[in-house]
């Protein structure tokens, strides 16, 4: 007999009301910027409001985890050590970190989540983090499933995989373009997105080879087609990216993957929610209607040509149909889908480019736009604005209850009132009153009394009642039992929810050794105890951090992204030969950057080259 493993799923909160309606969508654990030092530095939270949502989501048995996945210097790290502890006493679950001198500080009993910035792509590497405390690691985005099966036989921490949102071109934690040419740096949060500007292709010898394309920008992920696959690999956290996102996107995404997950749990016992209570909700979710730049399930099933979005780093929403003809100022299209006025559609022009208009007006499936544009038929159109769908999002979107069972029956000297819920918690209220024969049955009445928990977090899946005689019962006295129970059952749950505890280090008595021997810049080491932590674990060449000495000679982004084989010019897969000179080269405005093709590695390097132009 397979045996059960609770899965977790994990949505992102720009902010406390964000957080909050991950937990009432489905979540089973939310990721919350810290107050400084997360990865995200434009989505920092307080204290306060980490508190106040951490309060929420323990009522549900659900998790919070604060991102703190930023490199630090020596002169932070006193600043983030009494963080640390502030965030614990707040009640935080679990730190997302990046920088290893935090292993090294005096910590609080707090789990630490290996963030995907330590480039987490090997047995040996998860193996390392595992043994050195971590109680969960991100992996790399880029890994095949076969791959993230083989760590999880080699290990036993919990593995935690990206299943929805914007994908970084590059290995996280090994991108340094936005620090090299802006002095933002993507390891201190604050990344300036070159991956997402317009490039001209060009070879050595200046030929053309793309003009004004997005080639280094990706779709946007989405395996909700290989949810079931992942944990049978054993991952046991599938998370959505979007720390930057707003509430929409939150609510939308989070119900979506839920849906899709309960399903799973419904013909696979074996697997079960990480956290407590069911959700409802007052739409349909999808996912193709919200932020999108087109799906890509990358490289979970090996290389494959469709993963990039060359024409534009925009969303592009869900596809409506077809241009069918075109009239004045208005044209039909082919599709099936309802459109609204005041929705977003969007189109490729001739040249490749995107453009989009809003609804005015409909009649049917024929178009009223406000501004009508260089339409053709046969053109396909997206909606990356659905009004009503934003409507019913704008508006409280679902509900999350918690099953309890109610029993009411009688006593020696009055009667007793007993809430279970699915947990096992178990609150039981007792009440002297005096027992006299009703004039009518009072069955129907306790049950509705009883069963009017509307505004709480329970649903009422059972009533027993159990009386000896249909005895008078007033139903303020019902009421006011059953405010009473509902309140010791909250403060129950609160008092049985445990957080896991972590004394970091323990099982790392021995100094298990790191797996390499040396580190490059690429070693992301910024401050004196990060190199203090990978000297006791056996590096012993140790160079900084690339952002305490930036260099023009070394690679700045390291991708598996391949502009040879997105063009079909790959010589270890495809066999196809270029008809243009390498080097290659991407240009935009005054900035030059170098291409190199590592097929021993099967990644593609970028290098700063304006100064050599």
């Amino acid at each position: 007999m397979k045996q059960n493993r609770r899965i977790e799923l994990l949505a992102p909160a720009k902010d406390r009301m964000c957080g909050f309606e991950a937990i009432n969508h489905g979540a089973d654990a939310v990721y919350i910027g810290a107050p400084k030092f997360s990865a995200r530095a434009a989505a920092g939270n307080s204290l306060d409001d980490i508190e106040q949502l951490c309060r929420y989501a323990h009522l549900y048995g659900a998790r919070i985890y604060v991102a703190l996945n930023t490199i630090l210097t020596d002169e932070e790290l006193e600043e983030s050590h009494r963080m640390i502890w502030q965030l614990y006493e707040a009640g935080v679950d679990a730190l997302i970190v990046q920088d290893m001198g935090i292993l090294e500080l005096d910590l609080p009993p707090i789990p630490l989540h290996a963030s995907t910035q330590t480039d987490n792509r090997t047995p040996e590497k998860v193996r390392f983090l595992q043994e050195a405390g971590f109680t969960q690691v991100v992996l790399a985005r880029e890994l095949s499933l076969e791959e993230i099966r083989r760590i999880a036989e080699a290990t036993t921490v919990p593995l935690e995989v990206f299943i929805h949102g914007a994908l970084c071109v590059s290995f996280s934690g090994q991108c340094y373009l936005s620090a090299a040419l802006s002095g933002r740096s993507a390891n201190r949060g604050a990344c300036a997105q070159y991956c997402r500007l317009p490039y001209t292709w060009v070879d050595a010898d200046g030929k053309v080879i793309a003009n004004g394309k997005h080639l280094l920008s990706l779709r946007d992920m989405n395996q909700s087609a290989n949810l079931e696959a992942l944990l049978d690999a054993g991952v046991s956290s599938l998370k959505i990216e979007g720390r930057l996102k707003d509430l929409s996107y939150v609510k939308n995404v989070t119900a979506y993957y839920r849906q899709k997950l309960d399903a799973i749990f419904a013909r696979r016992p074996e697997f079960l929610p990480a956290s407590d209570g069911h959700c409802t909700y007052t739409f349909e979710p999808d996912v193709t209607k919200s932020f999108n730049r087109g799906f890509t399930d990358f490289f979970l099933h090996g290389r494959q040509k469709n993963i990039s979005a060359f024409n534009t780093p925009k969303s592009l929403g869900e596809p409506i149909g077809k241009v069918k003809e075109l009239k004045g100022n208005s044209f039909t299209i082919d599709g099936t889908k309802a459109l609204h006025n005041g929705d977003g559609l969007a189109f490729f022009n001739t040249k490749e480019e995107l453009e989009g208009f809003r609804v005015n007006r409909t009649e049917g499936f024929r178009i009223f736009p406000q501004k009508m544009l260089k339409l053709r038929p046969g053109m396909l159109l997206y909606r990356n604005s659905d009004q009503a769908f934003e409507q019913l999002l704008a508006r409280p979107s679902a509900e999350r209850k918690i099953p309890v069972s109610i029993t009411f029956e009688e006593n020696s000297f009055g009667f007793s009132l007993t809430l279970e819920d699915e947990s096992g918690a178990r609150a039981v209220l007792t009440h002297p009153f005096p027992k006299e024969l009703a004039k009518r049955d009072q069955q129907e009445n306790i049950r509705t009394q009883l069963t009017k928990l509307g505004n709480t977090p329970f649903n009422p899946t059972h009533i027993n009642i159990r009386l000896s005689n249909s005895w008078f019962i007033p139903s303020s006295l019902l009421t006011d039992m059953r405010r009473e129970t509902v309140e010791q059952l909250l403060a129950l749950r609160r008092i049985r929810y445990r957080r896991e505890l972590s004394r970091h280090k323990l099982q790392d008595q021995g100094k298990n050794p790191f797996p390499q021997t040396s580190l490059t810049y690429l070693g992301n080491v910024a401050n004196r105890k990060a190199r203090k932590f990978y000297v006791e674990h056996g590096v012993k060449n140790i160079d900084p951090a690339f952002e305490l000495a930036p260099s023009s000679e070394v690679p700045l982004m390291f991708t598996k992204h391949c502009l040879r084989y997105s063009m079909g010019w790959c010589p270890t897969y495809q066999h196809g030969k270029s008809p243009f000179r390498e080097p290659y080269y991407l240009l935009y405005k005054d900035t030059r950057l170098r291409l190199h093709f590592n097929c021993k590695q099967c990644q593609m390097e970028v290098r700063n080259d304006t100064l050599n132009k």
